[in-house]
C-alpha cells in the first residue's frame, strides 16, 4: 500500500488484538506493508553490508527490503522470531543479495560481540549498523514498573546500542553510517509506556553525542523517530487501544513500515554525506519539537 497520492488516504480498520512479546508479522490484523511489493531500489547501497537489528519485522524487516534491493547484503538480527526473520531472509535473498540470520539477546554484550563478528567473518566488512530492535511494554500505574522490566526496556534499548557500537568501530571505516531507531515518544511520551520513551530519549542523545564523537573518523550518526506505524510491538500493551492506533495524528491513520524505509537508505547511502547528528521525524505530524 502506498499514499504518494494523498497521505490521508485511510489504513484498514484495525481489530482488538494482543500479542506477547516479542510478537510476530503472523499475527499481525491487518497485515503489515513492509515494501514488499512497493520498494524498488536504484543500486544506492551497491556492494554495502549492513547489520539490522530486529530485521525480523516491522520497521527492520522494510529496512532489510529496501537495503537488498538497493545492492546490500544484509545481516538479520533478531530475538527468537525464526518463521518472520526467514521470510525476511527469502526477500533479502530475492533481490539477489546475501542473507545472514541470527538469534539471540542483543541486552548480552557477548552477543552484540558475535553479531559484528559473525557479519564481518561471513562478509568482509560492516557498512552500516541500524540499531531497530526495541522492547515494549505497558504499565497503568508507576509502582507496576519492575525493576526486572525496567532494566530490560535500557538493556534492549539502550544499552544495546552502545554494545553495538563498541563491536562494530573497529571495522567502521570512513564513509560507514549508523543509524538508530528512536521515537516521538522522546518528545511526546505516553504515561503507560513511561519506561519505553524514556529509553528512546536517551537515544535521541546518544545519537547526537555519538556523531560528534565520530565525526572525526568519516563515520556518520543519525535517528529515524518513527510515529505511531503498525508493528508488532503496537500490540503488546492494551488490546483495547488498537482499534484508535494513530488516529489521533494529523493525518489521522497509522504509518506503514514501508513508509520509512526510503529514509533509512538515504541515510545509509552516499546522498547524506553532510548529514550526521540528525534526527528525522516520520510521524504524520505529530510534532517532534
Amino acid at each position: 500500500m502506498t499514499h504518494h497520492d494523498d497521505p490521508r488516504t485511510p489504513e484498514p480498520a484495525i481489530p482488538p488484538q494482543h500479542q506477547d512479546n516479542p510478537g510476530t508479522e503472523a499475527g499481525l490484523e491487518p497485515a503489515a506493508d513492509h515494501g514488499e511489493t512497493s520498494y524498488h531500489g536504484s543500486g544506492k547501497l551497491k556492494g554495502k553490508v549492513a547489520l539490522i537489528t530486529g530485521a525480523d519485522s516491522g520497521i527492520g524487516k522494510a529496512v532489510a527490503i529496501a537495503f537488498a534491493r538497493e545492492g546490500a547484503d544484509v545481516v538479520i538480527s533478531y530475538l527468537s522470531e525464526d518463521r518472520d526473520a526467514e521470510d525476511t531472509a527469502r526477500l533479502v535473498r530475492e533481490a539477489g543479495r546475501q542473507a545472514l540470520t541470527i538469534a539471540g539477546d542483543i541486552g548480552d554484550p557477548a552477543h552484540c560481540q558475535k553479531l559484528v563478528e559473525r557479519t564481518v567473518a561471513e562478509f568482509g566488512a560492516l557498512d552500516v549498523l541500524v540499531n531497530n530492535v526495541a522492547y515494549q511494554n505497558s504499565f497503568k500505574d508507576l509502582g507496576d514498573v519492575t525493576p526486572q522490566e525496567l532494566e530490560r526496556h535500557y538493556r534492549t534499548n539502550v544499552f544495546a546500542i552502545f554494545y553495538l557500537c563498541q563491536s562494530a568501530l573497529p571495522h567502521l571505516k570512513p564513509g560507514a553510517s549508523i543509524i538508530n531507531t528512536s521515537s516521538v515518544q522522546a518528545y511526546q511520551p505516553s504515561p503507560n509506556i513511561l519506561a519505553y520513551a524514556s529509553t528512546k530519549g536517551a537515544v535521541v542523545t546518544m545519537t547526537k553525542g555519538l556523531a560528534k564523537m565520530l565525526a572525526e573518523h568519516g563515520i556518520r550518526v543519525n535517528s529515524v523517530a518513527p510515529g505511531p506505524i503498525w508493528t508488532p510491538l503496537v500490540v503488546q500493551g492494551d488490546a483495547d487501544s488498537a482499534p484508535e492506533f494513530g488516529q489521533n495524528t494529523p493525518l489521522g491513520r497509522p504509518g506503514q513500515p514501508a513508509e520509512l524505509a526510503a529514509t533509512y537508505v538515504l541515510l545509509a547511502s552516499g546522498d547524506s554525506a553532510y548529514t550526521t547528528g540528525a534526527i528525522y521525524a516520520i510521524t504524520g505530524g505529530e510534532l517532534t519539537a
